[in-house]
């Protein structure tokens, strides 16, 4: 029995991906020849992989054991991959990375430049993907590596086959519309004021449950907004006051919203992801190890450019 390789890569992006469209989508091929070489797969091994008698493709107890087999070929073949880096003299290669607005910014434009100068030969590649999604797709290996927020009060949730890098602590700050008249000095100032709030499950939508239990009181949430840009927004013109990480404040003109300076709000832990290779080690590979470090550079650099800018108030 001769089992061609790459159509077992076929059949493991459909076990993974839920489906001949998704597998399609990912491996940049037709559903039909999806289909094609699932087929031939089937002839090859003399066996149904596929339960066709349903609305969407689904593995049978054959094209489940074999999927089984066939991850374990991609995991083994990715190891080779990271083991061969450290034979080449110089680094190379794409590595993806998966971010957020702020991150991307503040973090990355400058990673992107120094990579440039040190290591022309890595190729990072950014994808804007948050939370849930940049770590999917960083399990399905669509990208080597994901940067992700979690605020610092939190226990680092656990997660299989992935690991976190500690890069940045990134204090919150509450900020407050420029017309107001008294800036409040601590939290029971804040406890009849409309929040812009943030998702629940976002870093900052955290904190306010958090400051909001600490503290005994309900915020009013009138505005529920996503991004930083328009939640800075909406204060500056006076719509409520907001919780923020220091990092979306950097582009913001001094006077258009007022920092507070209440230091009981947290912070939001940064954090890159990688898979854990086959060995199970938690080192990321040479490549990724790179990225990472250039990453710490530039938030330590972060981190004066900050201190700066609250000494300067």
């Amino acid at each position: 029995m001769d089992i061609d390789p790459r159509r077992l890569r076929v059949l493991h992006e459909v076990a993974r991906r839920g489906g001949v469209m998704r597998a399609a989508e990912a491996l940049h091929l037709t559903a039909s020849a999806v289909s094609q070489q699932l087929a031939l797969l089937e002839r090859e091994v003399g066996l149904a992989l596929i339960d066709r008698s349903q609305r969407r493709a689904a593995l049978t107890p054959a094209g489940r054991v074999l999927a089984g087999y066939a991850e374990r070929i991609d995991e083994e073949l990715a190891e080779a991959r990271r083991e061969l880096i450290g034979f080449t003299e110089r680094l190379a290669g794409p590595v993806s990375i998966a971010a957020f607005p702020t991150v991307i910014r503040h973090l990355l434009v400058p990673v992107l430049g120094k990579m440039a100068e040190r290591h022309p030969q890595i190729t990072p590649r950014i994808r804007e993907l948050y939370g849930s999604p940049a770590l999917r797709e960083l399990r399905l290996g669509t990208v080597d590596l994901a940067l992700t927020e979690q605020d610092a009060d939190m226990a680092a949730p656990a997660r299989q086959s992935i690991i976190s890098h500690p890069l940045y602590v990134d204090e919150y700050r509450i900020v407050v519309p420029p017309s107001w008249t008294e800036v409040p000095r601590d939290v029971a100032d804040l406890a009849d004021a409309p929040w812009v709030a943030g998702p629940p499950d976002q870093a900052c939508g955290r904190a306010m449950e958090r400051l909001a239990t600490l503290h005994g009181f309900t915020p009013r949430r009138v505005h529920f907004v996503q991004e930083f840009p328009p939640t800075l927004a909406l204060v500056a013109a006076g719509h409520g006051v907001a919780i923020v990480p220091s990092l979306a404040l950097l582009d913001v003109p001094d006077g258009e919203v007022v920092v507070t300076g209440i230091t009981d709000v947290g912070a939001r832990r940064l954090d890159a992801v990688t898979r854990l290779g086959r060995a199970r080690s938690g080192e990321p590979d040479p490549v990724q190890a790179v990225v990472i470090a250039a990453l710490r550079e530039a938030a330590d650099e972060l981190t004066v450019r900050l201190g700066e800018r609250w000494t300067a108030r």
